[in-house]
C-alpha cells in the first residue's frame, strides 16, 4: 500500500507520517474478511472543489473505503490513491481516522474557520459498519454541537439512531440536516447491489425515528438503477414508502458511472444481466452520467409520485447532485492547492 506523498502538492509533506499507521484485523463475524489502517491524519476539513455542483462548500469524512460494498459507490477510484483496487479492496481496506475527533475540534476552533455548513457522508459512509467499533462520530457531532456550526449527515446506516440524542442537541443549536438513501426497496436487487447495507426497510424505519424526533429528514431516491428499479411501479412503490416512513422530502439521482466504479459496476452487470451490457453502454455513451433525457424522465415521475404521496422534492437551490473527491484543506491556513486525502 502507498502512504507517502498523496499530497504531491503540498510543500508540508505528507498528510500524515507513514509510522502512525496501525493495521488489525478482528476475527468477529461483521469484520471477518475486513482490515482496517488505522492512521492519525493531519487535517481532517476538506473543501469540495470548485467545479463542483454540490451545495456546499466543506465536508469531513473520517473513513475511506466503505463496507456498504455497493457495487455502484462513486468513491471507489479514490482507494487507487493507495495502490489498492477499486472492487474487493475498497469492500474491505477500510482507512480510519482515529483522531479525526480531537483534530476536527482543533480547526473548528481555529480563528480563519468562518463556521460554514460542513456535510458528512458525501464519499463513504461515516455509518458504515467500522463505526460500531471506532465510535468518532460522536465526538465529531459534539466538536460541531458546541461550535455551533451547521452541519449534515447523509447515510445509509442505522447506526445513527445511536447518536440521535447528540444530533438533537445540536440541531437546538445550529442548522442541522439528516438525509437517508434509499433508491428501491427491491429486496433481491438490494442484496445484489448492496450486501453491506442495512435493508431498504431498516433504512425507511430509521427515516421514521428521525422523523418521530422531529428532525424532518429528506430521503435521496439514489441511485436509480436504469432498467433496474427504474419502472413506473417501482418508483411509485418507493416513494410511496419513503412517504409513509415520514421523509420530509424525496430527490431522485440516477446512478452514475465514474472510472473506477464504473469498471465494477459493469462486471456486475455483465455477470448478472448481461442482456443489459448494450443498453448500458449507449445511455452511458456520452460519460459519466445517463443521457439527460433519461435522467429528466426519471425525476419528472419521482416528482409525480412524490406530489402524489405529499412527500416532495428537496427546495430549489438545495439539489443534492452527485459527490464529487474533495480536497483537503486545514482551516488554519490557505488552500490555493488541489491535494489528494484519505477522504
Amino acid at each position: 500500500m502507498r502512504w507517502d506523498q498523496l499530497d504531491r502538492h503540498d510543500s508540508a509533506g505528507a498528510l500524515f507520517s507513514t509510522d502512525a499507521v496501525t493495521t488489525r484485523t478482528f476475527d468477529t463475524p461483521g469484520f471477518r474478511g475486513i482490515t482496517f489502517h488505522e492512521i492519525r491524519a493531519r487535517s481532517i476539513i476538506n473543501r469540495v472543489p470548485g467545479a463542483s455542483r454540490m451545495p456546499f462548500e466543506w465536508t469531513v469524512n473520517p473513513y475511506r473505503g466503505c463496507s456498504h460494498a455497493c457495487v455502484y459507490c462513486f468513491a471507489r477510484k479514490t482507494h487507487s490513491y493507495l495502490d489498492l483496487d477499486t472492487g474487493h479492496d475498497f469492500d474491505s481496506q477500510i482507512v480510519v481516522k482515529v483522531n479525526a475527533p480531537e483534530l476536527l475540534r482543533r480547526e473548528l476552533a481555529s480563528p480563519r474557520w468562518e463556521g460554514a455548513h460542513i456535510a458528512m457522508g458525501t464519499n463513504v459512509d461515516c455509518y458504515q459498519r467500522a463505526e460500531g467499533r471506532y465510535r468518532l462520530m460522536p465526538g465529531i457531532i459534539t466538536a460541531l454541537r458546541d461550535r455551533a456550526n451547521p452541519f449534515s449527515i447523509l447515510t445509509k446506516g442505522s447506526l445513527i439512531l445511536r447518536d440521535l440524542e447528540l444530533v438533537r442537541q445540536a440541531a437546538r443549536v445550529t442548522d442541522v440536516s439528516l438525509a437517508l438513501s434509499v433508491g428501491f426497496v427491491d429486496g433481491e436487487l438490494w442484496r445484489s447491489v448492496e450486501p453491506g447495507t442495512p435493508s431498504p426497510e431498516t433504512r425507511l424505519a430509521v427515516c421514521r425515528t428521525l422523523a418521530e424526533a422531529g428532525l424532518a429528514p429528506s430521503v435521496l431516491m439514489a441511485p436509480v438503477l436504469p432498467f433496474l428499479s427504474d419502472s413506473p411501479e417501482q418508483l411509485r412503490a418507493t416513494v410511496r414508502a419513503i412517504a409513509a416512513a415520514g421523509g420530509a422530502s424525496v430527490s431522485p439521482i440516477v446512478l452514475h458511472l465514474r472510472p473506477g466504479a464504473r469498471e465494477w459496476y459493469m462486471a456486475w452487470l455483465a455477470q448478472h444481466h448481461p442482456h443489459l451490457v448494450r443498453r448500458y453502454e449507449t445511455l452511458y455513451a456520452g460519460g459519466s452520467y445517463a443521457a439527460k433525457w433519461y435522467q429528466r424522465q426519471v425525476t419528472r415521475q419521482v416528482h409525480e409520485f412524490a406530489a402524489e404521496f405529499g412527500c416532495g422534492p428537496l427546495r430549489r437551490g438545495r439539489q443534492v447532485e452527485p459527490p464529487v473527491a474533495e480536497e483537503p484543506v486545514v482551516p488554519a491556513r490557505p488552500a490555493e492547492n488541489t491535494q489528494l486525502t484519505l477522504m
